[in-house]
């Protein structure tokens, strides 16, 4: 029934605050939204910095003019804030002033939410097709009236798009964020939409990004797309960049517990952009959906090796996995030097399980990647058996998760590192290996510098991170 979700398409081909402020007041009012109590605006700020990661988080400008449009159109507003939580480890008050946050949220007066500094605090999940019974989540988004989703536009190499949905993946903390991003990240999606729903999403689609998530290659697609309804705007956002809705299985979960459509005949696409219009614009808008051992080719002197995997639902690969950060990882290398493929120490990545010789070359070394991988087999002459320790959804608890601490985490991986520089393999085990620690091991032993360790990201992550702590302890004692 077509016009019982309404998602607008509106032009905005410039970061201009008070030209977003304006457009967004709009879309409020044509959509009937009134902010009011405890507003919570959630952008995605997965990781900052004007040179090396430019376009993976929802600019300043943006945030800025939905915080005027925001306060402008709210009544009996308790509160206004900005929340999020950044990528695995790295401090989110690292990224929020890479992306030049702070400036905005005095200048306008609105607290600020550093998820990895709050309490998080259990919420039940009784909905059927959950993958868990409940998930932990900020006692801030728990506790706000009206939530505010503003999404970065970007392609995702483990879920095609990252929008409205996605976008929920920043409300868990370091212990819980890995915990089920495997090929079970799609249910996990689904599950954070039981949890909390958007009141308004606002996507700065003003420049789009393409293939990666960290390192997007820059789009200009010129639009701000609005609505109330996560499944709504999510299948715009596909049709917008000719990637069928089906295609997003997020999506077709989320819509399958009644969440919204996925049919673009059950929703009205209104705004001043018209959506073939746009779909004309965007026909060479570039996903990256390729497995890795298809994705890096005879120029790399990376190669992979990829078996089968243990879940039914998923046997031949693990799209949100580990090969989605090795991809992640090399764009991370490239993006300090564009030739690395060619200068690197030859490295086989291998994951999953996996039958039969690898025919490594004789200066090749090996990278056993993630708790699901095994193989046996002889490298120089000895036998090597690598065994899996991989454990399904259900048999993890959520309550009991390891810390993934970034300056603990760091010390395990470099010291595993340390302890077998001499050998030709290594087995990595996590699930799911996070970007940080492939970028580790892919120095190690690709014997390449590691940016982890640049003076221009090591010393200011450090100091954010021990703001970080600071700050967590005193919420924790303080609550």
């Amino acid at each position: 029934m077509k016009g019982q979700h309404k998602v607008l398409i509106m032009r905005c081909d410039a970061y201009d605050p008070d030209r977003i402020s304006g457009i967004v007041r709009e879309g409020m009012e044509e959509l009937g939204v009134t902010p009011s109590g405890k507003i919570l605006l959630k952008p995605n700020v997965v990781i900052a910095h004007p040179e090396v990661f430019p376009h993976a988080f929802t600019r300043k400008e943006f945030l800025e003019g939905v915080i005027v449009a925001t306060k402008a159109m709210a009544q009996d507003a308790e509160e206004i804030a900005v929340g999020e939580r950044s990528g695995i480890t790295l401090p989110t008050r690292y990224n929020f002033r890479n992306a030049g946050y702070p400036k905005v949220i005095r200048k306008h007066r609105v607290r600020t939410y550093y998820f990895d500094e709050e309490v998080h605090v259990p919420v039940e999940i009784e909905r059927d097709g959950r993958l868990r019974n409940e998930l932990l989540i900020p006692k801030p988004v728990t506790e706000c009236d009206f939530l505010i989703n503003l999404p970065k536009f970007k392609a995702h190499p483990w879920c095609r798009l990252t929008l409205s949905l996605k976008n929920y993946i920043g409300l868990q903390d370091d212990r819980h964020r890995l915990l089920d991003h495997n090929s079970f990240l799609e249910h996990k999606i689904a599950d954070l939409q039981d949890v909390i729903k958007s009141d308004f999403i606002a996507i700065d689609g003003i420049t789009a990004g393409q293939k990666m998530m960290l390192t997007p290659t820059p789009f200009s697609l010129g639009a701000i797309v609005m609505g109330t309804n996560s499944c709504a705007v999510d299948t715009v956002g596909c049709h917008m960049v000719h990637v069928d809705p089906g295609d997003l299985i997020h999506l077709g979960y989320a819509a399958d517990r009644g969440h919204g459509p996925m049919d673009l005949d059950e929703i009205e696409v209104g705004g001043d952009f018209p959506l073939e219009e746009v779909r004309e614009k965007t026909w060479d808008f570039e996903l990256c959906m390729e497995r890795v051992d298809d994705y890096f080719g005879e120029e790399s002197r990376l190669s992979c090796t990829v078996g089968t995997f243990p879940e039914k639902h998923s046997p031949d690969y693990c799209w949100g996995g580990c090969p989605g950060a090795l991809q992640e990882a090399m764009h991370i290398f490239r993006g300090f030097d564009p030739n690395v493929d060619q200068e690197m120490g030859k490295v086989r990545y291998v994951v999953g399980k996996v039958d039969g010789p690898l025919d490594l070359e004789d200066d090749e070394r090996v990278i056993f990647a993630g708790n699901c991988t095994s193989w046996k087999g002889v490298i120089d002459g000895k036998n090597v058996r690598i065994e899996s320790s991989y454990k399904s959804s259900d048999a993890r608890n959520g309550r009991k998760t390891r810390s993934n601490d970034m300056i603990l985490k760091t010390l395990k991986t470099l010291w595993r590192c340390f302890r077998n520089r001499s050998a030709r393999y290594i087995h990595a085990e996590g699930c799911t290996l996070s970007v940080a620690e492939n970028v580790n091991y892919l120095s190690a032993l690709g014997k390449i510098g590691n940016p982890n360790f640049r003076p221009r990201l090591l010393i200011p992550v450090n100091l954010a991170y021990w703001q970080m702590r600071a700050h967590r302890l005193l919420n924790r004692i303080f609550g």
